[in-house]
């Protein structure tokens, strides 16, 4: 049976949902800067069931209210986050890789960590020139990418480049990222939003099977495996508990961590001190 809902339908504390032309915007608002908390995840999970039910919509583009945050990271006081419960699993950014619709990730403002990883999650993305920045900074902090970062870069910008940005944990703008294929293009602000709508619109003018079955049949053989999402994500949550990473991490919170301010605008260069004695 058929389902087509509207934007209505999708009642959500911290993304709102706009449809039209056979497109669903799904626009981040969980201030101040986008963290991937408790309820964006509630949220994802929930937009992800009712949006794959939606014969209305063929293609999906994530994309932020905020200017500056497309999405910070993964909130990192979160109380519930343990090896086997937790609060950001890699179901979710499979969920969305196989989506049988089309994802777009339309980044303009910071995208690092678990934000980072739901973008790479994504089918296709697009990034402004002037004010897009990338980062996986785990590693100075004692930990790693868990929510499958460490898959999928290196099929997008091969291992050197994927060591690079993983263990340097530095920030990276739209440019390189462009020039490495972390982004499909970087784009001037000003163009960013007319060329992905464009092309979401275009997108969703083809017949629904045809773009579902071309999807599955890349996804095939670009996709990581499951189980091993599953290992990673179980090693990471092992890693927040190492006495090392808790007390880089607590330091990172005195000196404003998930606060909108010097530190989370320049978390590339922050986190860079994190280890260090006061």
């Amino acid at each position: 049976m058929s389902s087509s809902f509207g934007a209505d339908a999708y009642s959500l504390k911290t993304i709102r949902v706009e449809v039209a032309k056979g497109v669903a915007w799904a626009i981040f608002e969980n201030p101040p800067i986008n963290l991937v908390d408790e309820a964006m995840k509630k949220d994802l999970v929930q937009f992800l069931d009712q949006v794959a039910d939606d014969d209305a919509v063929r293609v999906i583009v994530f994309e932020s209210a905020d200017p500056d945050f497309f999405l910070a990271h993964l909130d990192v006081t979160g109380g519930a986050s343990t090896p086997s419960n937790p609060p950001f699993s890699v179901a979710i950014a499979q969920r969305l890789a196989r989506l049988p619709k089309v994802s777009i990730a339309k980044i303009a403002g910071r995208a690092r960590g678990a934000g980072s990883e739901i973008a790479l999650a994504c089918d296709m993305r697009f990034a402004s020139l002037e004010r897009a920045i990338l980062g996986q900074p785990e590693v100075a902090v004692g930990l790693f990418p868990g929510g499958g970062g460490i898959q999928r870069l290196p099929r997008l910008i091969g291992r050197g480049r994927s060591l690079e940005v993983i263990l340097g944990a530095d920030d990276f703008p739209a440019s390189v990222a462009e020039r490495y294929g972390w982004v499909n293009r970087a784009l001037p602000d000003a163009e960013l939003d007319l060329f992905v709508d464009q092309l979401a619109c275009r997108i969703a003018s083809f017949p629904a099977e045809a773009l579902a079955t071309a999807k599955k049949l890349v996804d095939k053989i670009s996709l990581p495996d499951d189980a091993v999402l599953a290992a990673e994500n179980r090693l990471f949550w092992q890693a927040m508990a190492n006495p090392e990473a808790r007390r880089r991490l607590q330091r990172m919170l005195e000196d404003g961590l998930q606060t909108r301010g010097r530190v989370e605008k320049n978390l590339g260069w922050a986190i860079a001190g994190s280890g260090g004695d006061r």
